[in-house]
């Protein structure tokens, strides 16, 4: 019985936040932020980090579509298993930042990866590239961070998704998204 009243307790499986936007745009200092703020406050967070930069330190970067695909899969399902246990999960990338990724490097998306970047989430965040760009052997568009912002905006009007944009200091942007999750899930968000 415990384990059933557990269950009943937490809010519906796949309450998650997707941190979208460019490259050194702050999303997973931002992931951080609010994993350790919500941890503080006894939300039981998950943070699910990029996948990219494991997937990586295994091998070298030469990044192939079958590369952003195997990323994109694992990305998922460390996402989705994460939903199974937290309150709430801070996703350090979702499947619409690799979907632009694919079309920005190959030209392409493929067509399972477009319709996984619609995957819901109580909140899509997209970070502004308001910050100075900080060099990184995974990075490789210091000049187009604005343009690549664009992409996303122009993605997520397109299939209809709401979202909300963050910027300035990281406190700014921490108190931005907890406004906003106090906004979207009442019950479940202590005071901070």
């Amino acid at each position: 019985m415990p384990v059933v009243n557990d269950v009943l307790s937490r809010p519906p499986l796949g309450l998650a936040l997707a941190l979208l936007g460019p490259e050194s745009s702050g999303k997973s200092t931002l992931a951080r932020d609010l994993a350790s703020t919500l941890t503080q406050a006894g939300v039981q967070v998950a943070l699910v980090e990029e996948y990219a930069r494991a997937y990586y330190a295994e091998r070298p970067y030469r990044p192939t579509l079958s590369d952003v695909e195997a990323i994109a899969r694992t990305q998922r399902e460390h996402e989705l298993s994460a939903r199974l246990r937290a309150d709430l999960v801070l996703c350090d990338t979702a499947g619409l930042t690799t979907a632009l990724w694919a079309e920005v490097g190959f030209g392409h998306c493929p067509r399972w990866l477009a319709e996984d970047a619609r995957r819901p989430y109580l909140l899509r965040v997209l970070v502004l590239p308001d910050i100075p760009w900080s060099p990184d052997p995974l990075r490789s568009h210091p000049h187009a961070r604005w343009a690549l912002l664009e992409r996303h905006r122009d993605w997520l009007r397109a299939a209809g998704l709401p979202w909300m944009e963050v910027g300035g200091s990281r406190e700014a942007r921490v108190a931005s998204v907890l406004a906003a999750l106090r906004m979207l899930w009442p019950s479940g968000l202590p005071k901070i």
